[in-house]
């Protein structure tokens, strides 16, 4: 044997090569059960976003566009205020592909009757491949609802919303073939208390024309092409649509303080804005500016709940491929015994936030049927809640599976580490969410009984699941010290909300081990705990990845 060679190395090669939409059987499953009929088109349509979101050149453009950190420029060379940011060229590679697969507001415009569903199941997959930018993605998603307040508004601005074409720089809207949209709701007085905005509109001499000046402490791709905006007008809080670049061709008056310097998401240029004068245009009555704009925060935490679950994903995938590529102690770390429950814990909680996300994504493709719209309202306050605080404990856990090289950048566990955090504080924190489910309850009754009637399509399937929806309905029924017990509810809720679509929809090996664990008590506390006599391993080969031919 020559001496210079080397002894096989015992490293996992880099997962790539893998088609992450179809090859996600909890993906596929929820596609066939919310998708019915057209579910074959709706594969058609994820096969070439999965396989891209799977090759080694989107791999490549994630690290890159994290790597290299958008910059702001706020004056030219001859000290002419821009205000513009520079992005590396794999953001506007993402930003590209993302929006050429119709991920932004292409469903509020298409005839399909599962295009929701479509989107969220391809904005959960290539969402998988990089996060910074999927959020000017949900943003242009979300503004369409909102600007239906006012048909001429939503005329104007819809079919650029909603295009295939990713055309960036500043320049008058109608001279663009793709818009993007974002919004500016935070202050740094006030937090989530949108109540307390102190941005000022002045109204014009033009009907339904403002002058907004104001700080606004986090607003996402200032680069955007138009945001919706809150302000005090006259008549109280009020929405407005302020464009980048104002009808006569002209920079609007919005000022870039600074880009903030932020744990993850480092991609994407989160800023701060001042208005200075800058031209805006009403949306919906004035004093009504909440109201209006919730539209657009309920599909960005719709958005929140798949990206949550599409990080749980990456992760798990990463951990479950790293395990069946590594030998340790006479046999790959995928055939150990304890390393089998830690893989199918982290698998069943993957596979029960991809379900109920796609879950409640389907309803927005039933506009006017009162149960989906009902649950929706509460669901999506739910599993804001749950999913998106429970993505940064299962990634922790799924770094941990790749031992010391899950620590290293190359793998990029940090960065998604760094990252899965995020979708639980953007549109609402814990506590914000957790009091809001109190607020649905309270003030639409309707929400529960949308809830209890879920839950109640699968009782006697599951005595675990039975048993902690008798316990919510009692937590309920003592309204004493209801707000500190709001996250406890919410977390009932949300996972017996998990359990009801596993056992609707799921693999009954998952489903099982979801009710026994999660809802059954029968669980250490930390991933890998799930009890005895399930079919772990089942579950495990479940999400492991397989590359493609």
């Amino acid at each position: 044997m020559d001496p210079l060679q080397r002894a096989p190395s015992n490293q996992a090669s880099p997962l790539v090569g893998h088609n992450v939409a179809t090859g996600d059987q909890a993906l596929m499953d929820a596609v066939s059960a919310f998708g019915g009929e057209h579910s074959p088109a709706i594969i058609e349509a994820l096969t070439p976003i999965g396989s891209l979101a799977g090759s080694a050149e989107a791999r490549e453009h994630w690290h890159l566009a994290n790597e290299n950190e958008p910059v702001l420029r706020t004056a030219d060379r001859f000290g002419t205020r821009i205000d513009e940011v520079d992005f590396h060229p794999s953001w506007h590679w993402l930003m590209t592909q993302g929006v050429g697969f119709g991920l932004t507001a292409e469903p509020w415009v298409s005839q399909s009757p599962v295009a929701h569903l479509q989107r969220a199941a391809g904005f959960l997959a290539w969402g998988q491949v990089e996060q910074g930018h999927m959020c000017p993605i949900t943003m242009t998603y979300a503004v369409v609802p909102a600007l239906r307040a006012d048909d001429a508004l939503a005329k104007q601005w819809t079919t650029g919303l909603a295009s295939r074409t990713y055309d960036f720089g500043l320049r008058a809207p109608e001279l663009k073939a793709g818009l993007l949209a974002g919004m500016g709701m935070t202050e740094k007085q006030g937090g989530s208390d949108l109540r307390t905005t102190t941005t000022q509109a002045r109204p014009t001499e033009t009907h339904g024309e403002y002058l907004l000046t104001g700080h606004k402490w986090f607003t996402s791709a200032p680069m955007n092409d138009l945001f919706l905006v809150l302000a005090q007008a006259p008549g109280g809080v009020s929405c407005f649509v302020v464009p980048r670049v104002r009808p006569d061709g002209t920079r609007n008056a919005l000022s870039i303080v600074r880009l903030k310097d932020k744990l993850g998401n480092r991609s994407n240029a989160s800023s701060e804005l001042e208005f200075t004068d800058a031209w805006a245009v009403r949306l919906g009555d004035e004093g009504r500016g909440i109201r209006t704009i919730i539209e657009m925060v309920s599909a960005t935490r719709q958005d929140c709940i798949l990206g949550s679950a599409g990080i749980m994903r990456k992760a798990v995938s990463e951990a479950a491929w790293h395990a069946s590529g590594r030998a340790a102690f006479g046999a790959t770390l995928a055939d150990q015994p304890a390393m089998i429950n830690v893989l199918a814990d982290l698998a069943v909680e993957s596979e029960a936030a991809t379900m109920v996300a796609m879950r409640l994504a389907s309803a927005v493709d039933k506009p006017h049927d009162a149960h989906e719209q009902a649950l929706r309202r509460i669901g999506l306050a739910l599993e804001k809640f749950w999913v998106c605080k429970r993505t940064p404990f299962m990634v922790a856990e799924a770094l941990e599976c790749l031992g010391g090289n899950g620590y290293v950048e190359e793998s990029g566990m940090p960065l998604l580490f760094r990252e899965s955090p995020l979708n639980s504080i953007w549109e609402g924190s814990g506590n914000v969410q957790a009091l809001d489910v109190l607020r649905a309850l309270s003030r639409e009754p309707e929400s529960l009984e949308a809830w209890v009637t879920e839950v109640g399509t699968v009782r006697g399937e599951n005595r675990h699941l039975d048993a902690m929806a008798e316990t919510v309905l009692t937590e309920l029924a003592d309204l004493t010290d209801i707000e500190t017990r709001a996250r406890r509810i919410a977390g009932q809720m949300a996972a017996v909300l998990q359990g009801t679509v596993l056992l609707q929809h799921g693999d009954p090996d998952v489903a099982d081990a979801f009710c026994a664990s999660r809802l059954g008590g029968d669980w250490g506390g930390t991933f890998g705990t799930l009890p005895h006599g399930l079919a772990l391993a089942g579950i495990v080969a479940r999400t492991t990845p397989h590359l493609e031919s």
